[in-house]
């Protein structure tokens, strides 16, 4: 059984990675981020201000953290998510925790290219939601989400492409 977390900040590459781990690793992908968006659907709210509305209503995060438990528990899963090895490494689970980060600016860029916008909006809305969602980890959980130490392996994707990060991953495993 092989069960995978991939934590990481915006515009890291983690989503990119954990699709291309699921092809070549036939397993089952699941990215919390769609769970989170579809809360904020759910409430009517922009991402950006649901983040807001979470700092003040911890039963929306520990829903989603419940969800992500209940898919670590059954295994033979990539999770990708903020806290999904923070998750794995607090209850014990088995799991090999990857995180992904790079700086500012080139996470800025990934998300022009995917989703539109400038560069400057981008790296804006990136430092708020980090923000948004170091505070709501720090007074939830006491979780620093700088804290690299609980990862296998920690990588940084600026100079990399998804496929050499993947085949960092797979070696890991293999050993």
């Amino acid at each position: 059984m092989v069960t995978i977390t991939i934590s990481g900040t915006p515009g890291s590459g983690k989503s990119t990675v954990a699709k291309i781990l699921e092809k070549k690793l036939g397993l089952n992908y699941i990215y919390s981020g769609m769970i989170f968006r579809q809360l904020a659907e759910e409430h009517n709210m922009e991402l950006e201000k649901f983040g807001k509305y979470c700092e003040q209503n911890s039963e929306i995060d520990k829903k989603l953290d419940a969800r992500q438990l209940e898919i670590l528990e059954k295994g033979d899963v990539i999770l990708e998510g903020r806290l999904a090895g923070w998750l794995a490494y607090q209850n014990n689970i088995p799991a090999l925790k990857v995180a992904i980060d790079t700086d500012l600016e080139t996470r800025a860029r990934r998300i022009v290219n995917r989703e539109k916008g400038s560069v400057e909006f981008r790296k804006k809305e990136i430092l708020e939601r980090e923000g948004s969602e170091a505070l709501r980890y720090k007074n939830y959980y006491n979780i620093d989400l700088k804290d690299k130490s609980i990862y296998d392996i920690v990588i940084d994707s600026k100079d990399k492409t998804a496929e050499e990060i993947v085949e960092i991953i797979i070696k890991k495993i293999n050993r």
